[in-house]
């Protein structure tokens, strides 16, 4: 039995659709072009509006609630179009041209707001703190995340290569020879992909606490641990 763990303020989920096509994954790359267009300008946007944000914290140590949902949008855009396409592969629903939530796509994503960020932090968590994650994620993702590049491409890790990548062109073929879509290889590319997205709010400044150095597999995000597990009972003890 898995014991429940601290929950990250980043949650991701994804439904894996049961009767996903066995080779329109062929296509996808073709049928995402709009998305990805579109994408490559949200991520420019998203790249300056952390920027702006991270000055505001800086002065005043809060994150500006319309940049906070225009970023966390963008994030659950990204995540739509990889679960789509070449991130997991997991559905044959096009997603939606939305920044909101959409309750009824198998793919979703939340980030919780922070009433608080530390100023200190916001100098150097995005570029010193995140360095051990940088070097995962670049293995996850063959070095397809851009979104702090110079040239401000943003996140297109969708149609990149590394871990992810070959993990779902093996999910592919499986598809196209069997029909099936392996599930221990499914829960596995949901962790990594819910890794990689942890990284990113963590770095676009979202919130202060640190992606876990954990792998977190599966359709859902693990149970988290009750709020009441850590509390520390203040009535007397009683004497004999």
């Amino acid at each position: 039995m898995t014991s429940p763990q601290t929950a990250f303020p980043l949650r991701l989920t994804g439904e894996l659709d049961p009767n996903v096509s066995r080779w329109q994954w062929l296509f996808k790359w073709l049928l995402a072009i709009p998305h990805f267009i579109v994408l490559f300008f949200l991520w420019i946007g998203f790249v300056a509006s952390t920027v702006v944000a991270g000055f505001a914290i800086l002065f005043t140590g809060r994150y500006p609630r319309r940049i906070f949902d225009f970023n966390v949008g963008v994030l659950r855009w990204s995540w739509r179009v990889g679960f789509y396409s070449y991130s997991a592969l997991g559905t044959n629903k096009y997603p939606p041209f939305s920044l909101a939530d959409d309750p009824a796509y198998p793919a979703r994503l939340e980030v919780e707001y922070p009433e608080r960020l530390s100023r200190g932090l916001v100098l150097v968590k995005w570029w010193l703190l995140a360095i051990p994650h940088y070097l995962i994620v670049a293995i996850f993702t063959g070095g397809a995340w851009s979104a702090w590049s110079d040239d401000g491409d943003g996140l297109l890790y969708a149609s990149g290569g590394g871990l992810i990548g070959l993990l779902v062109l093996f999910a592919g073929l499986a598809l196209l020879f069997t029909g099936r879509y392996p599930r221990p290889l499914y829960d596995f590319v949901l962790g990594l992909n819910r890794w990689v997205f942890r990284v990113i709010a963590y770095a676009g400044l979202m919130t202060d606490t640190y992606p876990p150095f954990r792998l977190d597999p599966g359709s859902t995000e693990p149970p988290a641990a009750p709020a009441t597990s850590a509390a520390v009972s203040t009535d007397p003890v009683p004497t004999a």
